[in-house]
């Protein structure tokens, strides 16, 4: 396999990490310019698409099919593996955890049933194809996810805000961690099945102990405020994106959790970082850390080592 991947949404979330793991591991990464570059183009010669394009809620339905046939029909015709960061919208709320890559896929929403067909249009096609699905996303940087946008908004004040029961657990993924991941089984990908599907465990924790976390790491009391819905559903009809969050609600009062016999079995000495880290990492751009909270980075360099 040659190291070249091609990166659709290399400013995105997932795209940045991605980008920044696989050149750290030697790979040529190319960023894909939806506005200037030509897709069959850019990915001739890549071993590897990361398609990573996220778009609006409001846009899924309209617009995700025709964007994955087209990587569909490119990866057709160079060869490469495409691979997708997945989420747990396909299971829906009524199916028991922990949730593998043979749990049926029996989400009934809209949003759900867009990625369930999405997958299943991937599968369908012969294509090469390793989905790595996560929870959400704690990230090093602010990008507009939930625990950036709303839950650690108002920590400067001392407050937590979390948007469901704060003792249901809840899936997360460290973005440095679940790309790391992406990269090892990008180089393993002539040795998988042609659909893959592989559940990143992360980290499994109620919003009481994050809570718990926040107040190490920052050293002083922080308060718990239950997010109010009120305002999604008064804003429900002239906000589409409102509608979808509000779609989307049971997934913070739903117990869940990834099984991790699948990348344990392919990533055996694969290591997350420790989950107060993450953490650290996640806040550290707000300034609001104790001073005697050390270097995350090198701190996350050491699990990767380990």
């Amino acid at each position: 396999m040659n190291k070249v991947v091609l990166v659709l949404g290399a400013t995105g979330r997932f795209g940045r990490h991605a980008c920044a793991q696989f050149r750290a591991s030697g790979w040529e990464v190319r960023e894909f310019n939806r506005q200037t570059d030509d897709l069959l183009q850019k990915a001739t010669g890549a071993a590897v698409i990361v398609n990573a394009w996220n778009l609006p809620y409001p846009e899924w339905e309209k617009s995700l099919p025709a964007l994955h046939a087209q990587v569909i029909s490119v990866a057709k015709a160079t060869g490469a593996t495409v691979m997708i960061p997945g989420n747990v919208y396909v299971f829906g709320k009524d199916t028991p955890a922990p949730w593998s890559e043979n749990t049926p896929h029996r989400a009934t929403n809209p949003l759900g049933r867009v990625r369930i067909a999405m997958e299943e249009a991937y599968r369908q096609s012969g294509v090469r194809t390793i989905i790595l699905r996560g929870g959400d996303f704690l990230d090093t940087a602010a990008s507009g996810n939930w625990f950036d946008l709303i839950m650690s908004a108002r920590l400067a004040k001392g407050k937590f805000t979390y948007p469901g029961d704060v003792n249901t657990p809840h899936a997360w993924s460290f973005l440095p961690d679940i790309c790391r991941a992406a990269v090892s089984l990008a180089e393993m990908a002539d040795d998988l099945p042609r659909f893959c599907d592989v559940p990143f465990p992360g980290y499994t924790v109620t919003g009481q102990e994050i809570l718990e976390t926040l107040r190490s790491l920052m050293e002083r009391q922080v308060r718990l405020k239950k997010m109010s819905w009120v305002p999604f559903h008064l804003a429900r009809p002239f906000w589409p994106m409102g509608r979808h969050l509000l779609e989307m609600r049971y997934l913070w009062n739903t117990p869940h959790s990834l099984d991790r016999s699948q990348l344990e079995r392919l990533l055996p000495d694969f290591k997350v970082t420790p989950f107060r880290d993450a953490v650290a990492a996640a806040i550290r751009p707000l300034g609001v850390m104790s001073s005697g909270v050390g270097d995350v980075k090198g701190m996350a360099r050491t699990a990767e080592a380990g």
